[in-house]
């Protein structure tokens, strides 16, 4: 058995507040849609909570965003270092 591994490619570390800021939009865009749109038909259904789990998603990417940003200005140092 020969021993000529190939070396192991390096783990991705892509900046992470974009993926944190698309989830934010993501969250506000289907409220907005469900609210201006759909607002009638989830009346009549009782899905009112939709729109609380998009709000509620929309908040909790604040904070998700702020840990973004602290583990990307960590992985600037770590790089620079």
């Amino acid at each position: 058995m020969p021993n000529d591994q190939q070396p192991r490619p390096a783990p991705l570390d892509p900046p992470m507040v974009p993926f944190a800021v698309a989830g934010l939009i993501a969250w506000a865009v289907a409220g907005l849609v469900l609210l201006i749109f759909f607002r009638g038909w989830l009346t009549e259904n009782g899905h009112q909570n939709w729109l609380w789990t998009c709000l509620a998603g929309f908040l909790w990417g604040f904070p998700g965003l702020a840990t973004m940003m602290r583990h990307d200005a960590k992985r600037r140092r770590r790089r620079a270092s």
